[in-house]
């Protein structure tokens, strides 16, 4: 589903999304187009694009076409989805320890959706972190 949402080219691009947005939450995924786990996630983005594009905007980026933010943002992972409110990086606490980014692809479109509800109501409260709906840690997984 990579080809259905829109990809940034160059670092000046995704500068520009991230600025140029001023009413919507950015969530972009860094990754690769023909990586699986970048495949799933870009699946659950689309599914969830229509249903969130009043307070929510999806971009791709390929990160060996743009490497300007792979040591900034740490983007080691296969696939990384990040989110941004007025030119501010929203942080997000899913129990896994690291709050910069989800890298790993989510299972149900439902659950993206609430993440990224509960980053837009975070974000417009001005809260750089905020606590996800769902608790992600391995403690309970058997």
């Amino acid at each position: 589903m990579s080809y259905m949402l829109p990809h940034l080219h160059n670092g000046w691009q995704v500068d520009q999304a991230i600025l140029g947005e001023e009413d919507r939450v950015v969530i972009i995924r860094f990754g690769h187009d023909w990586d699986p786990t970048c495949m799933h996630m870009d699946e659950i983005l689309f599914k969830i694009a229509d249903r969130v594009q009043k307070f929510a905007v999806t971009y791709l980026v390929d990160i060996t076409a743009v490497p300007d933010f792979n040591k900034m943002y740490e983007l080691y992972d296969p696939c990384t989805v990040m989110f941004f409110y007025r030119n501010k990086h929203i942080m997000i606490d899913l129990g896994t320890g690291n709050n910069n980014k989800i890298n790993w692809s989510l299972q149900d479109p439902q659950e993206m959706i609430d993440i990224v509800e509960t980053v837009y109501r975070g974000a417009r409260k001005g809260r750089g972190l905020v606590i996800s709906p769902k608790d992600y840690s391995t403690k309970y997984r058997y």
